[in-house]
């Protein structure tokens, strides 16, 4: 694990407040407590959800432990004989810690060492309250107070996850940051008008020698990277051509064919599938059941070789309704959630979308380590693409995709950077 946000001394950690010096005039301590259900907590800067209202009195905030541990990443257990609250997970720094809280104490323990609390934590409702700042410090997470609009902010820490770029013909400008990603999903085939796969499409097309530089020695080049490659395949629908790729048996077999042989050969570690449209002007049900086949005969023909399956999707939330996660997610290696396009404008997706498109993810059964928060960079800025890495972190997603290289600004990959981290190993 690389070092995240650097070592802070244990105790001055501890025992530091963010919230106790906060500017609580004498009128808003006296209305702290029946104001308590007006506090807000965004983590990250999208609101997190509670089942017990925080606590703010005598400049402490106190808040429900479980909600914010288990959002990053922190697991929580609860002995209701000894009344004490054990957490392990990272701390700043990035390594393994272990605190111990108990109802009551204004003591507590980090790694076996004892420090004070400003206040004791509390049951309230049959949830732990504890003191934020003490919580945010011991864990990494930078925490602030706004008074006037009595709202929490929590920035998560850096974290390890697994990075997705996307490469389309005009990604090589920013071949540089194939570094900073596990695994690049190259767009170099389609699915054309006439149902043919090809790599000699308008947009999607196998890349002409730039001299010395081919697709084939990029594509090797990212493999000793090391990162791991897919031959990424677009389809749209707009003209039925993917509701006939998938539905005439020749067509669908001959594209399984193409795309696998082409795999194999030019050594791509995976086949990416980003087939959208499904579902908007054909029937649903119809379209579920044609890709589910599909993918399950692509999975037969190239997994014996170790070649992985990868899907890019459309939402659940989204206008396209084609899609059966349950049983793609068991068919596929990873799943790429596109939850972008919720709007024609190339301004930030809205957050509660986005959360909303992971949530039914994970409902319909797809296991958190198979998904992939995608991320179009070309309507995100600085600061909303760390909004949207943090909710991959909060629900623990396997890591988050982003369409496209080329694309990406000085100023968004320093704000990647500081919310991610290429995974390891």
């Amino acid at each position: 694990m690389k070092r995240l946000w650097g070592r802070k001394a244990m105790a001055a950690a501890l025992a530091a407040s963010l919230l106790a010096a906060a500017p609580f005039g004498d009128g808003a301590r006296a209305n702290a407590a029946s104001a308590d259900s007006a506090i807000r907590i965004l983590l990250d800067n999208v609101p997190l959800p509670f089942d017990s209202a925080p606590k703010a009195a005598n400049g402490v905030t106190l808040v429900p432990f479980r909600a914010i541990a288990e959002a990053l990443g922190i697991a929580v257990v609860w002995d209701p004989k000894a009344k004490t609250i054990r957490a392990n997970g990272p701390n700043g720094s990035g390594e393994p810690t272990s605190v111990v809280l108990r109802i009551g104490s204004k003591t507590a323990e980090a790694d076996g060492a004892a420090v004070p609390l400003l206040a004791a934590p509390v049951m309230q409702n049959g949830r732990i309250l504890i003191p934020l700042a003490f919580f945010g410090r011991q864990f990494g997470a930078q925490v602030g107070w706004d008074a006037q609009t009595r709202t929490v902010s929590i920035r998560s820490p850096q974290r390890e996850m697994r990075m997705l770029g996307f490469y389309a013909l005009s990604s090589y400008g920013q071949i540089g940051r194939v570094s900073a990603l596990n695994s690049v999903a190259f767009g170099w085939g389609r699915i054309d008008e006439n149902s043919q796969f090809t790599v000699s499409g308008i947009d999607f097309k196998w890349p002409q020698p730039a001299g010395e530089v081919t697709p084939e020695k990029i594509v090797e080049a990212v493999n000793s990277a090391p990162a791991d490659t897919y031959l990424m395949v677009y389809s749209e629908n707009r003209k039925g051509e993917l509701t006939k790729l998938l539905s005439d048996k020749t067509l669908r077999d001959e594209s399984i064919e193409k795309i696998a042989a082409l795999a194999a050969e030019k050594k791509f570690g995976g086949i990416m599938l980003d087939y959208e449209e499904l579902g908007w002007k054909d029937d649903p049900g119809t379209a579920k059941k044609l890709l589910n086949e599909y993918v399950s005969l692509l999975a037969d023909k190239v997994k014996p070789s170790g070649i992985r399956i990868g899907l890019a999707l459309h939402p659940l939330n989204g206008a396209y309704k084609g899609y059966d996660y349950a049983t793609l997610g068991k068919l596929a290696d990873e799943i790429v959630v596109m939850a972008y396009n919720y709007h024609s404008e190339t301004t930030p997706e809205p957050n509660d979308r986005v959360d909303s498109a992971i949530r039914l993810a994970l409902d319909a059964g797809v296991p958190k380590e198979k998904l992939l928060l995608g991320i179009n960079v070309h309507h995100e800025n600085e600061t909303s693409v760390g909004d949207k890495l943090g909710l991959a972190k909060r629900y623990g997603l396997s890591g988050a995709a982003f369409w496209r290289l080329g694309l990406l600004t000085e100023a968004e990959m320093r704000a990647i950077d500081a919310a991610a981290v290429k995974e390891e190993g």
